[in-house]
This record gives structure tokens, C-alpha cells and sequence, in this order.
């Protein structure tokens, strides 16, 4: 039921607003705000008040609607609202900005999304906006949109400002046929977020298709991406459908695009530009339909610049340029993800989930994760086969973080030491022991083992000549001198 209107709407000489929130502060301060801001507010504390009241009253101008209440949530309503009203401009409100909800609202066709907690100021300037005079829009279109796509197992998790704003971006952008640029360090998840950018969209049920342009030989990438004609070169016995063809009406996700040969790259601009393409030793002409998502670790602008991309290539890819956080500047992310990944290698063990100890969390959250999400999973992975009890605890992390570390208590270790290539980790894993042996001049000790282990492997690499070493390692020849001793010779030539 309404909570309190001021005048009928029917009489109104002012805009009437609507506010549906659960929450009954919410509502309250929301609608204290609007009403202050000079609009005419109606509150609601649920959904199916909203819709009665719509069969008996005139429409608001605008709604303000929760999405997760008792009973109907807001995207139902939305779906209600659009049905009845489609020119009824919406605000979608939400604690839970995640790709699902976000996409929903935008698919929906919500005006925009509001992430809880958010700022009065914001929400009024907000409707200022929506109600300002517009263009009629002649649309009679009632057909309701497609239900939202429940969240994929895959999901990208976050709570962090960063993640709610890249969650918001990848709703809207999902239903917009633009290129989109995805950027960010290796295993930031640039692929899921790609993957979530089809699954929301109308190209959903289309394929998704997905290439690592690093990872295909040069002289078979261009067959990959285009196909090839039988007998187009030797060893091509039959003619093999490339990806753009796989990818006709969905979407081609290509992986690393900053490593893609520049001849390649310019066969590549003009499919873009001409949806067109002739597969390799062919003479038909091929159109496709193809959404192409691009992603790189790498700056395609330094890459323009030094010759090695072409700019017309980057403007056409980079319309819409989405940057992932790295998880060193999202720790808070941490906790959650942890809790999911173990929660799916529980699943996939057919065990009870592990759970992390406080102090084992706060020990991955002071970890740099060079490997960032990527590194983060497969740590958990090996908690959940290898940690003994069902809580994990600082001692398991030590065990687990680098598989195969050795860390003695002297000597700098060996460069096989650290398969995984890891060596902040293990440093990390050492300091940590260290400390907890009551160590008090760690800094002085790592730093000496840190040179002496990077002056041995240069002198190992360059036979012992030291000053060649000293140029490898952008230092002059005294400096290796000072720290090595005049005669002293790798240990690898020892």
C-alpha cells in the first residue's frame, strides 16, 4: 500500500514520482528528498501495490523501483511497468550491482541503475534529468522483454566501486551493438567479462566464439579466423569454417589481440568495416553478422605508436574501452572470491566446502597476486585437495601458495627453486617464516640475498663476464664488484 501521497496525481501541476522500496527508510528519505526537490511523491512498500495502483491511477512521470523485495522484485515490475507504460522512464535502485541485475534492468528497459548506498543529491539531480522536457516517443510496442538470464556459473564477483561500475558498464553496453576494447593483466578475467557482455545481449542464443590470437602460430592464424578452401596450401585437404563464420550472429571474442600480425591486422579492419571476408584460396564472398570483443594485457597505443598496431585498427576495436582492475586493487574482492572458488571445488570433489581462517584471509589479501583472479583460483583449487581440515589456516597457504618452494632458512635457493616462476610469492612465503622466527633486520638480508641471487644469474648467462652482466642489468661493472668481491665467480661456475 502507499505510504502517503500529497495529492491525487489526476490534479497534479507538478511531476509525480513514485518510490518502491521494501525498505521503509529508504523510502522515506528518498521521498523526503523528491519532495523537497519540489516533485509529487507516491510510496510504495512493494510491487504488487505498484501494479493495483497502475489499473486505477494515472501513471507517474517517473518510478524509483528496489530489485530484491518480498514477492515480485523490481525487475518483475519493470517487465510490468513496460508492458502497461512503455514511455514510463524507470530507475532501478540496488544493493546487489552484479552483471545479472545490472543487465536485467538495462534489458528491461530501465533508464538507468542506481547502486545502494547512493547519494540523495545524486537521485534528485537524477530525476531532474529524466523529467526534463523529451521528445514524444510513438511507441505502442507492448511486447514484454525477455526474462533475465540467470547468473552464469562463471560470474564475475566483486563488491569493490570498480567492479559495481564495470558490472553497470557491461549491463548497458551488453545491449548495444558496439565494439568493445577489454583491457587489463593477465588473468584479471577479461574472457568472462566478454562472455557476460554476449550472454546478456539479444545475441545470446547466437553463438559465443572465442580465439587467443597469441596462442595460434602466425602463418595458421588467418586460416583460424577466416577459414580456408580446399587445396588453399599444403596440408588444407578439405575446407575448414573459420571462426567468423562459427561466430555469424553471436560473438567473436579474439584474446591478446595485441599480439596479431599487422598483416593480419589489415584483412581484420575490413571485415570489421564490411562484414564481409573471402576465406583463404576461396572466391566467395562471405557476410557474416559478428559482435567482436577484443581484449588485451598490453598498451595498444604505445603498440600504435612504436608501428607494431595499426590506429585505424584500434579505433575501430576500441569504441568502448572497459579496464579491469587488477586484484591487488580490489582485495576486499578477495573473501568473496575465495568463498566461491572453494564452494566449486567442493562441488567438483563431491566434499563439504573448506572455509578460510581470518588470519588465512587476511594473509591472501596482504599477498600482491601477480596473477591476480587467475592465481587466486588455482591457489584454491589446491587448498581444496590438499589442506587437511575443513578450516584453512596460515600454515595450509604456506604449504600451498607456491607448489614445490623450497625456502631454507639459509642460502638464497637455486633457480629451479620456484617452478611456478612465482619468486614474489615465495619471498613473500619466506618473510612471512621469517617474521614469525622473530626476525628483526629482514630488510637487509632479503635485499643482500635478492642481489647476490640476481648478480649470479647474469654472470651465469653471460659466462662470468662481468661487464656484459652489469649491462644486462642496467648497472655499471663496479657495482657487481663491490657487492660480488673482485674475484669472486658465479656459482654456476664454481
Amino acid at each position: 500500500m502507499p505510504d502517503v501521497a500529497t495529492r491525487p496525481a489526476e490534479a497534479m501541476d507538478t511531476a509525480a514520482v513514485w518510490v518502491v522500496d521494501d525498505d521503509r527508510s529508504v523510502r522515506f528519505v528518498l521521498a523526503t528528498a523528491l519532495r523537497e526537490a519540489g516533485y509529487e511523491v507516491t510510496a510504495f512498500d512493494a510491487a504488487r501495490a505498484v501494479i493495483d495502483a497502475l489499473e486505477s491511477r494515472r501513471p507517474p512521470a517517473l518510478l524509483f523501483t528496489d530489485v530484491r523485495m518480498p514477492g515480485d522484485d523490481g525487475l518483475v515490475l519493470l517487465d510490468a511497468i513496460k508492458a502497461r507504460h512503455p514511455q514510463l522512464p524507470v530507475i532501478v535502485m540496488s544493493a546487489y550491482t552484479d552483471i545479472a541485475s545490472t543487465a536485467g534492468a538495462f534489458r528491461g528497459g530501465a533508464h538507468e541503475f542506481l547502486s545502494k548506498p547512493f547519494d540523495l543529491d545524486t537521485a534528485v539531480a537524477l530525476a531532474a534529468q529524466v523529467l526534463a522536457p523529451m521528445h514524444a516517443r510513438a511507441s505502442d510496442d507492448s511486447a514484454a522483454p525477455p526474462a533475465a538470464s540467470p547468473p552464469a556459473e562463471d560470474a564475475l564477483v566483486g563488491d569493490t566501486p570498480a567492479m559495481q561500475a564495470l558490472f553497470r558498464a557491461i549491463g548497458r553496453l551488453a545491449q548495444a551493438p558496439l565494439g568493445v576494447l577489454v583491457t587489463g593483466e593477465t588473468g584479471t578475467g577479461k574472457e568472462l567479462v566478454a562472455r557476460a557482455l554476449h550472454r546478456e545481449s539479444p545475441r545470446a542464443r547466437k553463438p559465443f566464439v572465442a580465439l587467443n590470437t597469441a596462442a595460434i602460430p602466425a602463418e595458421l592464424l588467418e586460416s583460424e579466423l577466416f577459414g580456408h578452401e580446399a587445396g588453399a596450401f599444403t596440408g588444407a585437404g578439405k575446407r575448414h569454417v573459420g571462426r567468423f563464420e562459427q561466430a555469424d550472429g553471436g560473438t567473436l571474442f579474439l584474446d591478446e589481440i595485441g599480439d596479431m600480425p599487422l598483416p593480419l591486422q589489415t584483412r581484420l579492419l575490413r571485415v570489421l568495416a564490411e562484414n564481409e571476408f573471402f576465406r583463404v584460396g576461396g572466391r566467395e564472398l562471405i557476410r557474416v553478422d559478428v559482435r567482436v570483443i577484443a581484449a588485451t594485457h598490453q598498451n595498444l597505443d604505445a603498440l600504435v605508436a612504436d608501428g607494431r598496431f595499426r590506429a585505424d585498427l584500434l579505433h575501430r576495436l576500441d569504441v568502448v574501452r572497459l579496464q579491469l582492475p587488477p586484484l591487488r586493487e580490489r582485495r576486499e574482492d578477495i573473501g568473496k572470491l575465495a568463498e566461491r572458488f572453494l564452494r566449486a571445488a567442493a562441488l567438483k570433489f563431491d566434499a563439504p566446502p573448506k572455509r578460510l581462517a581470518p588470519a588465512a584471509l587476511q594473509r591472501l589479501m596482504a599477498h600482491r597476486w601477480p596473477g591476480n583472479v587467475r592465481e587466486l583460483e588455482n591457489l584454491c583449487w589446491r587448498l581444496a585437495a590438499l589442506a587437511p581440515g575443513d578450516v584453512i589456516g596460515v600454515a595450509d597457504l604456506d604449504d600451498a601458495f607456491v607448489p614445490a618452494v623450497s625456502t631454507p632458512s639459509g642460502g638464497a635457493g637455486s633457480a629451479g627453486s620456484t617452478q611456478s616462476g612465482d619468486w614474489e610469492a615465495a619471498l613473500s612465503t619466506w618473510a612471512a617464516r621469517r617474521l614469525d622466527e622473530g626476525c628483526t633486520d629482514l630488510h637487509a638480508d632479503a635485499r643482500e640475498r635478492f642481489e647476490r641471487a640476481l648478480f649470479e644469474a647474469a654472470l651465469a648467462h653471460t659466462g662470468g663476464h662481468r661487464s656484459d652482466a652489469a649491462a644486462r642489468l642496467g648497472l655499471g661493472r663496479n657495482t657487481i664488484t663491490r657487492r660480488l668481491g673482485p674475484g669472486r665467480k658465479p656459482r654456476a661456475m664454481e
